[in-house]
Order: structure tokens, then C-alpha cells, then sequence
């Protein structure tokens, strides 16, 4: 074993939604810990482009197109990531949508609602259970990190309602699996990031008033940065997080620390209303 506990040297990975964002950041860095590291996605392009980038820095990286909403994609990613490196150590499943972004609850189509359920929590399930029988059956262990989000940890007014029913659901399941396979040497564990810039947020941010929002109701009063989750998930993935299982890791600047919510303001939802034009963004008032 290596004297550093956070190395990933000589372990694999496969991270779900890898073609941009938090999931290519999170490929880069476990390359750059150590690890090899299948990344999986929909958009092949910018998968191919990220792991010629992680091969070209003395990294091993492979590409493999997957929707993590269709079962059998999600079986013949794992496939394929066990066949190239014999068999994978850690799985992060971060793959997820907010298509309900922006939606007053009383506005949310039920389509929707459907698609976001079908990603964010059954996709989850199947990148868990696909991961899992398989280190099961050899014996080996692993670490499994759902990427959740504070979202799942306490209701927020007239924030996607698809969204956080999912991120709750995925935190239960979390613990459910780390239950059932502590024994046998798999670790599940969630990371729950704050507001963190991405492609997911990008759109909210730049609503008028939206980033104003987020830095009064975070303690550290601001937007965390991407290598501020690089601690947190290499403690989950490697021997330094051997004892963790279970676990809700949040990493959010305090902004799930405090007591009670914030609403946005008017601007806020006028801003959301001239971003989404659709009509979901405007609230439902009694007739006056």
C-alpha cells in the first residue's frame, strides 16, 4: 500500500457523465491521482476529447458512450471499463440533469418529472447495483460515490422539486447499500455539493440575482471553486476514506448549516421568468 493514502495507484475507475463539467473534472483528477479511468456518457466527442487529453499528460483513460438512463448502457459501460482494466475500483455516479430548472412545482410537466427520475435516481441505481455485483462476486471490494447534492437534505422554496426528490432518494439509497455491503468490503458513499460553476448551473447564473442569492445564504458568502471537491472525493475513493461508508459528504461553504431558508427575491423570479419564457417560472396566485 502507499504511504499515501489518498493515492489511487494502481486502481481503476469509471465515472458516469464524464463528457463535461464536475464528471470531467472528477476524470481528470483521479488520473491524476492514479488511477485508470473509463469515462462514460452520452456525448462521445468531448468524452474522446477528455481522455486523449488524460493519455497525452502520462494518464490511461478510455472512452465509453453510455446513457445512464437505459439499464443495458449502464451493463455494457461496466463491461467494457472491467474488460480493459480487468476490474474497476471505484465507481462515481454523477450523471444527472436539472430539466425541471427553473419549474414553479405547480408548473412541473409530467415528462419531465418522468425523465429527471429516470436519470438522477434510477441511473444512480443502476451504475450502484451493476458496480456492485460485480465486486461482490470477485471478492475485491470497491467504493461507489453517488454524487448528490444539499439538495437532498432539507426542502427549499420553489427550487426544482424533481430535482431534490431525486437527491433525497439517492442519499437513502446510499445508506440502504452501504448496509448491505459493508460485509463484503464495498463502500457507498454520497457527495453533496453546494453551488459549485458548471454546466448544470451555468443557466441560473446568470439569472439577475441568482449568484446575489446563493452568497447570502452560504456562509463562506460565495460560489465553492471545482478543486474544492478534490479532497473531499479523493477521501471517498481511496484507503484514506477505508473506514467511511454510508456517508452524506457535504462541501457546500455552510450553506446547509444554517437554520431556516432563503427566499429569492422578486428579481430573482422575474429574472428566471425572462430566461425560461415558457411560463413555468411564474408562480400560481389566486386570482385578483
Amino acid at each position: 500500500m502507499s504511504n499515501n493514502r489518498f493515492s489511487l495507484a494502481g486502481k481503476s475507475a469509471l465515472i458516469t457523465g464524464a463528457s463535461s463539467g464536475i464528471g470531467a473534472y472528477f476524470a481528470r483528477l483521479l488520473a491524476e491521482s492514479g488511477a485508470k479511468v473509463a469515462l462514460v456518457a452520452r456525448r462521445l466527442e468531448n468524452l474522446e476529447a477528455i481522455a486523449a487529453e488524460i493519455n497525452d499528460n502520462g494518464g490511461e483513460a478510455i472512452a465509453i458512450q453510455g446513457d445512464v438512463s437505459v439499464r443495458e448502457q449502464v451493463a455494457a459501460a461496466m463491461d467494457a471499463a472491467w474488460a480493459a482494466f480487468g476490474r474497476v475500483d471505484i465507481v462515481v455516479n454523477n450523471a444527472g440533469t436539472v430539466a425541471d430548472g427553473a419549474s414553479m412545482p405547480e408548473k412541473l410537466d409530467q415528462n419531465i418529472w418522468n425523465e429527471i427520475i429516470q436519470i438522477n435516481l434510477n441511473g444512480v441505481w443502476y451504475g450502484c447495483q451493476e458496480a456492485g455485483v460485480r465486486m461482490l462476486a470477485d471478492g475485491k471490494g470497491g467504493s461507489i460515490i453517488n454524487v448528490s447534492s444539499i439538495m437532498g437534505l432539507g426542502g427549499a422554496a420553489d427550487h426544482p422539486v424533481a430535482y431534490q426528490t431525486t437527491k433525497f432518494a439517492v442519499n437513502g439509497l446510499t445508506k440502504n447499500l452501504a448496509c448491505s455491503w459493508a460485509d463484503r468490503g464495498v463502500r457507498v458513499n454520497a457527495l453533496l455539493p453546494g453551488y459549485f460553476p458548471s454546466e448544470m448551473t451555468g443557466p441560473f447564473f446568470a439569472v439577475p440575482g441568482y449568484v446575489d442569492y446563493v452568497e447570502e445564504a452560504t456562509a463562506m458568502n460565495r460560489v465553492g471553486e471545482l478543486e474544492e471537491l478534490a479532497g473531499p472525493l479523493l477521501l471517498l475513493a481511496s484507503e484514506a476514506g477505508s473506514y467511511m461508508t454510508g456517508h452524506t459528504l457535504v462541501v457546500d461553504g455552510g450553506y446547509s448549516a444554517s437554520i431556516g431558508g432563503v427566499r429569492f427575491e422578486d428579481r430573482t423570479y422575474d429574472g428566471m421568468h425572462a430566461a425560461f419564457p415558457d411560463g413555468r417560472a411564474q408562480r400560481i396566485f389566486p386570482d385578483e
